[in-house]
């Protein structure tokens, strides 16, 4: 025992630690500048994490700036990786759930035309898991409303059966679905850019009027002498047929909404020459993720060069870049947590030069070399440990008001992280996945320990003869 008053060349200890005992490292204490109080109570923490914990405390020193700097870069790189991974992961679904709902779960088309389409739609309303079908015609157009001209796809429907496959209903915005007679419902972004509204004339043109009229025309440059033969042939070209716009749909899918114009099948039948042929048959499954199972049943009785596809196969580059777009932006976005280790590496090597006295007396006292590593990797996971559930709480905080700090954005720096006309979200998409939050937690902890490795092993292959030569 030794009082506050003991001188310290006084305090008898043996200068190396018994086996399973603390080393008799009191006298370091003192010397730091505790009382006998102090000492005990400090010693009742292991020997490397109270110097762990008090190497952290700050000075306002050079050092605990940096210390603090790497505290916040890796909460800073915890809270974007789980906010930006989250939404991009909501962002994923509500794409899926999209397509799923405008796209029929399989597709079954031809490279040619199907004729004996009633007999495979037989087949396939047979088959299990399948629960409607319908036939389709689709293929490219050219409408013009005012001297305005796009390009869509033409989906000529059967309305009765087709919204069994897919409820169109539901995404009228303006109008009716009304596909009787000579009428046509479209997206409302192809509206807007044709600057049509319910009730106006819409002139459709397909290729084939397109290719008549090319093929007439060059005709007439090259036989000079027979011009009016050629005439009346021009004049027997397929007229464009006009249409009433009966409806607008906004389905907040872009490509759906920009791209696609549905007609009465007969008017796809008249526009492509088809006869009685169709271009396929949409199938919808009782269940959309089972529908490869549903497609393998389907390919049994088909014959080339039918085939089928599923909303997966006929979305897959685009899914792909999707989910590309999330591992690129997780690598990039782990480099702010990979920077703050740095910072942390960086102090630590910084404080064993500093701290090369203290070690070297630690060392004479009976420090063994693990003490001394967990002294400096302690310093590393504490900071690792407190900026990574920091992070944590700020991510899913920002993740549960991340709708009004979208709108808070674009009142005041006017910034729209999601513009609605691009995307056509009500609010920002987010689903958090336990494995993703688990991987990136330990990720950075994982990292900031790793980086406080290296200067702790330095320091524990300090010489104690050669820190305290000059002493």
């Amino acid at each position: 025992m030794f009082s506050n008053d003991t001188p310290i060349g006084h305090c008898s200890f043996s200068s190396k630690a018994s086996d399973g005992q603390r080393p008799p490292l009191h006298l370091f204490l003192l010397e730091k500048g505790l009382n006998r109080a102090q000492v005990i109570a400090e010693l009742k923490l292991p020997f490397s994490l109270f110097l762990a914990l008090r190497y952290l405390k700050p000075k306002r020193t050079f050092l605990s700036i940096i210390t603090l700097i790497s505290v916040l870069g890796v909460m800073l790189g915890v809270t974007v990786l789980i906010l930006v991974i989250s939404v991009m992961t909501g962002f994923d679904r509500e794409l899926r759930q999209k397509v799923i709902d405008f796209d029929a779960h399989i597709l079954v088309s031809t490279e040619d035309i199907l004729h004996d389409w009633r007999t495979l739609k037989a087949k396939i309303d047979n088959t299990q898991g399948v629960v409607a079908t319908a036939p389709y015609i689709q293929g490219p157009v050219i409408v013009e409303f005012q001297n305005r001209r796009l390009a869509p796809l033409m989906r000529g429907v059967d309305p009765a059966q087709e919204d069994r496959v897919i409820p169109l209903t539901k995404f009228i915005k303006y109008g009716k679905l009304d596909l009787e007679g000579d009428s046509t419902v479209l997206g409302v972004e192809l509206a807007r850019k044709l600057e049509i509204h319910v009730g106006d004339k819409l002139t459709v043109y397909s290729p084939g009027n397109l290719g008549q009229i090319l093929d007439s025309i060059k005709k007439l440059e090259n036989a000079k002498g027979e011009e009016k033969k050629v005439v009346d042939e021009l004049r027997d070209v397929i007229l464009p047929k006009e249409l009433t716009v009966a409806g607008i749909f906004e389905t907040g899918h872009y490509l759906h909404d920009s791209e696609f114009l549905l007609v009465p099948i007969y008017v796809g039948q008249e526009l492509y020459g088809l006869g009685n042929g169709l271009h396929g048959i949409t199938v919808r499954t009782d269940n959309p993720y089972s529908a490869e199972r549903v497609k393998q049943a389907i390919q049994q009785f088909l014959e080339p060069p039918e085939y089928a596809q599923t909303w997966i196969d006929m979305n897959h580059q685009f899914f792909e870049a999707v989910r590309l777009e999330r591992t690129v932006m997780f690598f990039l976005l782990f480099f702010i947590v990979v920077v703050a280790a740095f910072g942390i590496m960086s102090t630590l090597i910084t404080v064993t030069v500093q701290k090369r006295r203290e070690i070297g007396i630690m060392k004479a006292l009976g420090a063994n070399i693990a003490q001394i590593i967990w002294v400096f990797l302690g310093q590393g996971t504490i900071v690792g440990l407190f900026g990574t559930l920091t992070g944590l709480a700020l991510g899913m905080t920002l993740i549960r008001y991340r709708n009004q700090f979208s709108h808070w954005l674009a009142s005041t720096l006017h910034i729209e992280i999601f513009p609605r006309e691009v995307y056509q979200f009500s609010s920002i998409p987010a689903e958090v996945i336990p494995r993703d939050v688990a991987i990136i937690c330990i990720s950075a902890f994982f990292i900031c320990s790793l980086a406080a490795l290296i200067p702790a092993y330095f320091a524990a292959r300090l010489d104690p003869v050669k820190a305290l030569r000059y002493e």
